[in-house]
Order: structure tokens, then sequence, then C-alpha cells
């Protein structure tokens, strides 16, 4: 099969953010004097959007729409202001994006983080990685497992979604990648499980980033 491009997630698949994602949300619950969450649990808060991390993350009771939406417009604050404090590209990122810009593969990103902060990060953290289009969630895209911003980067790439690889960390990014008809590939470093992965519809998976090269080479 020719592969011609790869579309990665961001948030457990490019990038740990796990610590400042949490220490935002904690920061907003201390505020209400609400019980904050250990680091792990984040995990499983971590891919459907902010709003629905906000969600997760308020005690059983407390889940009214109103204060979701005070608490997710604090939660963007918060993170607006800290969402590259801790965060960093895992091991083998960096070399595995140089590697796939030598084969001329085309780059891009698809989150499900807001569209502006998707941005700032990648600029941040991932700056002259040759990424030709990076998407968030806004107005327009909406947010995974809708396919949408899977087929407007196609569109973008000028790369039919059969010939592109989609690499992600949740079941919600192997149903996009799927959905979109792009080869749907699992990374096992991110936040969730092989089993929620293989659910989902992961064609391979990757134990480390550098191994996608290995993968290019067999199928």
């Amino acid at each position: 099969m020719k592969f011609k491009g790869v579309i990665f997630d961001l948030d457990g698949t490019l990038v740990n953010s796990l610590e400042d994602i949490a220490d935002s949300m904690n920061n907003v619950l201390q505020r209400y004097g609400f019980p904050s969450h250990e680091l792990q649990a984040y995990k499983y808060f971590i891919g459907n959007g902010i709003k629905n991390l906000v969600r997760e993350a308020l005690p059983e009771m407390c889940k009214e729409e109103e204060l979701i939406l005070r608490c997710f417009d604090l939660m963007m604050g918060e993170y607006r202001n800290n969402c590259t404090n801790k965060t960093q590209p895992y091991d083998g990122i960096v070399e595995l994006l140089n590697e796939l810009a030598a084969r001329e593969m085309k780059l891009a990103v698809l989150s499900n983080k807001v569209d502006a902060l998707t941005k700032k990060v990648v600029m941040t953290l991932l700056p002259n990685r040759n990424f030709e289009v990076v998407i968030g969630v806004s107005d327009e895209i909406p947010r995974k497992p809708n396919p949408l911003g899977a087929l407007l980067i196609s569109q973008q790439l000028g790369i039919y979604p059969e010939n592109l690889i989609y690499v992600g960390d949740t079941g919600v990014d192997m149903q996009a990648a799927n959905s979109a008809g792009a080869y749907a590939v699992g990374a096992l470093w991110g936040f969730r499980t092989k089993e929620e992965l293989t659910l989902n519809g992961a064609k391979y998976l990757l134990n480390h980033p550098l191994e996608l090269i290995q993968m290019l080479k067999e199928i």
C-alpha cells in the first residue's frame, strides 16, 4: 500500500500534555472547593474536548450545565496560560517527524483540542516540523470521531484518505480514522489501552513512534 501522508493526533500521540491539563483543571476545581483528581485519572477525561473533560472532572452531584460552562471558561483561561509548562514531545517523535519529512511524506495534526490551543502547542513545542495542516476543534470543525477534520486535511494535502495513515492514542481517533477511510494506527505510548484501540478499529499498533518507519516497510 502506498502511503503519502500521516495525520497525527496531538495529546497522547505527539506530546504528553497530561500534567498541564491536570494542573489546570485541578486549579479550577480547587477554586470551587471541589476535590482534585490524581494525574492518572485525567487519562480517561482527555480525548473528547475540554468541555467534556470539565464535565467528567466535576463531582457527580455538580454537573448542571451552568456550572459546567463557568468551569469551562475558567479551564480555558488556566490552560491557555499553562499549556506548554510541562508538556513535551514523546521520546522519538522529533526523530520520527524528521524521518517522515526526509521520505517526503506530508504531515498534519488533527486534535480535539480547541484550534487556537492546538496551533499554539504545535508551534511552541514542534516548530519547523513540516506540518502542512494543523487543525483543532472550531465552529467549522467538529470533534472526532466526526471524520470531517480528517477529510478536510485529505483535501488540503491533495491525498486520498486511503493513502493517509492516521496515528492516535484513543478509540475516538481510531473511529475517526476509519470513518474517513484512512489507515488507523494506535499509539500505545499514549493515554489509553491496547484493548480500547483494537476494539475501535486500530489496524496496526505501535509501542514506540519510530516503529512507524518499520511499519511503512512492512505494508
